[in-house]
Order: structure tokens, then sequence, then C-alpha cells
């Protein structure tokens, strides 16, 4: 319980201090017009107060992720705590800010067109098929993810299927109509369900006297129940990715810069959910570690249920606060990876308009954008949720990953301290290539290959910065003499 209370101290430390250091390396100007008030157009540019942009914010990145990746990383042990703390506060929370900044000093503009400004138009083309891609898995995930909960309530009423046809109608009218008609309406009620659940059985468990696992040097290991095919690196940093560091929250940073009134609120809305965020996947991973009596009992509990967390939070939500209470859980539970995956398919579509450079005012032009995202998307939740899944954590980190590295470029091209998203973009991409050469959803290679690869392509995208800096300071050099020269 003490390991848990200082992890809980040390996110809100983070946020308190550490946020306005990453701030003062940004420059903030309270005087300059933001994206809502330049283009409003009523629809994706709408100015909104910012405690409903950070519930917003808050509910769109906190699906899944930080309730089942943290679920499934607690199967590691109390070293889980250690990434969600280190992870959120210098990599993930930074990340947000970062792409949220970048995307209100450019006009709103989706994650991808903004790493193609910093890391060239290759790399553009690439991140926009990528990204798409990877808001369609997480559209998917969030339609299955719910909708076998929900399905869990109505057994011999309704099943997996209405759910999922329930859920996906939604989703379609979160996405096509402005933001300020359903999003911003409902996702405050949603926001209280949600923070509602996370305090709820956080105080259950301490009232009922649950044992949360402390961090010792004895259990800094992997307790995990298959060690030797899950190591702590790097299969604990992809799994736990959106309660310390995920790129989709990338994807949704921008969808809020549309509709910041004042640059000063950024660090509140960006970084403060992502805090947020951190501290429900530390519950869950505590829940997780204590509710069946330790790390060992939850990792049998999990492989008797074929790895399936959704039973896990339908037990504990029931366990902990009775049936009324643990209903108003689940549907905190419930809104959270629906508020994501339906902005998830608002992103797409946004994504796409950004490069089609199609205007979205009209509905005509939504539906041309829309109808074939839901189509694929649809498609994909007839497929094992456990398959998207992995392909999707992946994905994420690596959208991470490269954001990372586009935010390095522009810190240092602005002479700004860049050491700040420098090592978690050397880290993340030692945590995504290593993973693609070890996991079976990869190449599958021996652990000493695909370790010794990652480090390579680390130590490699490492390089190629490095020789950016280098030719940059080259050309102010060069530039300087020859008007030296011009003068004489």
């Amino acid at each position: 319980m003490i390991t848990f209370i200082i992890c809980i101290g040390l996110l809100i430390l983070g946020y308190a201090y550490y946020s306005r250091y990453i701030e003062r390396i940004e420059g903030i100007d309270p005087n300059r017009q933001t994206p809502a008030y330049k283009i409003n157009d009523g629809v994706d540019y709408v100015p909104m107060p910012w405690w409903r942009v950070l519930l917003i914010q808050f509910l769109n990145i906190a699906g899944l992720g930080p309730i089942f990746g943290a679920i499934a990383g607690a199967m590691w042990g109390p070293v889980a705590f250690i990434w969600i703390v280190l992870g959120s506060i210098f990599a993930g929370a930074v990340h947000d800010y970062f792409s949220g900044m970048l995307s209100v000093r450019h006009n709103g503009l989706s994650i991808t067109e903004i790493i193609g400004i910093y890391l060239g138009n290759g790399t553009k083309q690439l991140m926009r098929g990528f990204t798409v891609i990877l808001m369609i898995l997480v559209g998917a995930v969030f339609i299955t993810g719910p909708a076998k909960i929900l399905s869990g309530f109505t057994t011999g009423f309704a099943g997996m299927t209405f759910w999922v046809w329930i859920v996906f109608i939604y989703y379609v009218l979160a996405t096509m109509l402005p933001i300020d008609k359903i999003i911003g309406k409902v996702y405050p009620l949603f926001g209280f369900a949600l923070i509602f659940m996370a305090l709820g059985l956080i105080t259950a468990l301490f009232v009922k006297g649950y044992h949360i696992p402390e961090l010792s040097f004895s259990n800094m290991k992997n307790l995990h129940n298959d060690a030797d095919k899950f190591p702590i690196f790097p299969m604990m940093f992809i799994t736990i990715a959106c309660g310390a560091i995920s790129g989709f929250h990338a994807t949704q940073s921008p969808l809020m810069a549309r509709c910041l009134t004042n640059e000063k609120l950024g660090r509140r809305v960006f970084y403060g959910a992502m805090i947020s965020e951190a501290i429900v996947a530390m519950i869950w991973a505590a829940i997780g570690m204590a509710f069946y009596g330790g790390v060992r009992e939850l990792n049998t509990v999990m492989a008797e249920n074929q790895g399936n967390a959704a039973y896990i939070v339908n037990e504990v939500s029931n366990s902990l606060l009775g049936k009324f209470g643990g209903l108003l859980a689940l549907l905190g539970v419930v809104a959270a990876p629906i508020t994501s995956g339906d902005t998830a398919f608002r992103s797409a579509r946004l994504i796409v308009a950004d490069f089609m450079k199609l205007k979205q005012g009209p509905i005509k032009n939504r539906l041309i954008i829309s109808i074939p995202l839901f189509a694929v998307g649809f498609f994909l939740t007839q497929i094992n949720f456990d398959i998207i899944w992995r392909y999707f954590a992946w994905s994420n980190q690596t959208l991470a990953m490269v954001v990372l590295w586009a935010v390095t470029v522009y810190l240092a091209g602005s002479k700004k301290f860049y050491l700040v998203t420098l090592i978690p973009a050397v880290f993340m991409t030692a945590v995504t290539s290593t993973y693609l050469l070890l996991a079976p959803e990869g190449f599958s290679l021996p652990p000493l290959i695909s370790y010794t690869g990652g480090a390579l392509v680390s130590v490699g995208a490492l390089a190629v910065f490095i020789a950016y800096l280098a030719n940059k300071r080259k050309a102010l050099h060069d530039n300087l003499t020859d008007q030296s020269t011009a003068k004489n």
C-alpha cells in the first residue's frame, strides 16, 4: 500500500512541477489567437470551456488501455508501478503536451501533418496510412471491448452482436455531428462515471483490507507466469501503453487543440489528462495485484480466462462495490473505451480530410470519408479481439516513438532543450524495434538477435539525429560566413 500511495504522490508532483518545466521549454503566448477562434467552423473548430476540453481529452485517451493494459501489466508484478510513474511523467505526458501544443501552433493540424513538417514528406506519407489504420484498429478494439462487457449484463437477452451494433451506431453519430453536439455534452457525465469507478474501487480495496504488494528488491523482477516468453523488456512496455505513453494520444490532442481557447490551458489539458490516466492505470494495476491475493494468483486467473481482462473487471466491480455500485463502476469502464472509440474514428476522418484538403463543414464531405472508415472498422470487429489488441499495442507505441522524434527535431530546430524528448524517443525506439523482432506477431527471432537488433536500431536513429544537428549547425555557419563575406 505504501508503494501505491508514493506512486500516486509522485504522479501528482510530476504534474505540479515537471509539467511547468516542460511548459517553460515550449514557451506559451497567452495573447496568441488559438485555432478555435481563428478558424471556428462550427464542426471541429469550436471554442469550449477548459474543464470541458479537459474531460473530453481525458475520456478520449482513457479507453481500455489504462484498464485492460494495466491489469495485463500487473502480471509482471510491482515493477509495473515504476513504468507507469516514470513513463507517464517523463514520456507520455510530455508526448501528449507537445503533440497538442504543436497542433495549436499549426492551426489544429492532425499529427500526421505535423510529423511531415519536421520529419519530411516521405515520413508524412508513410504515417498518414499508418495512423489511419491505427485509428481504425482503435475503433474496432473499442467497439468489441465495451460490447463484451455489456453483453455480460444481458446474458439471455442481448448478446455480443447486439451491443456491437449499438456501439457502432453511436460511433457513426459522434463522428459525423459537430463536436459540441454529442461529445461536448455527454462526456462530462461519462467523466464523472469514470472518476466514481476509480475512486470507488480503490476506496473499497483499502476498506476491505486487501494487500497491495510493495515494491522491493526481492520482487523487482519478472513475476509473469511465462517469464521466458514475456520478458519485462520490451513486453511490459508495450502492454502498458495508455497508462504510461501512447501514440494514440497524439491523434487525440489535435482534436482538443481545435477547441482550446488559450495556450496557457495546454498544460492543464494535455499534460494533466495524461497524469489523470496514469492514476487510473495505477489503480487498476494495484487492484489486479491485490484482488486475487497476489501477482501469482492474478496470473492464474488470467491464464484460466485466456487473458480476458473484461472478466476481471466484471468480477472486481461486483465484488468490491456490490451490484449497484458495480453497475456504476462498469458503466465507467464501458464509457472510457466508447469515448475513445468514437474520437478514434473522428480523428481518422480529420486525418484523411487534412491530406485530401477536404473541408468538413458540408455533411457530404464527412460522409465521403466516414463511410469507408466505418466499413473497414466494422469488418475488424469480426476478428478475434486478442489479435487486434496485439497489433494495436505495437502500432500504438510505434506512433508514440515517431511523434517523440518529430517533437525532438522541432525543439532542436527552435533551439530549445531537446533532451526532454530525445531520451524517451531513443528508449521507445528500442522498445518498439525489439518487440517487432522478438514477438510472435512480429519476426519471432531469438532474444539475442532481437535485443541486439533493437539496440542497433536505437543507436542508428540517434546517429541520424546527431547528423541532422551537425548539418544544421554547418548550414548556419556557412550562412553566417556568406553574410560576413558579403559585408566585407
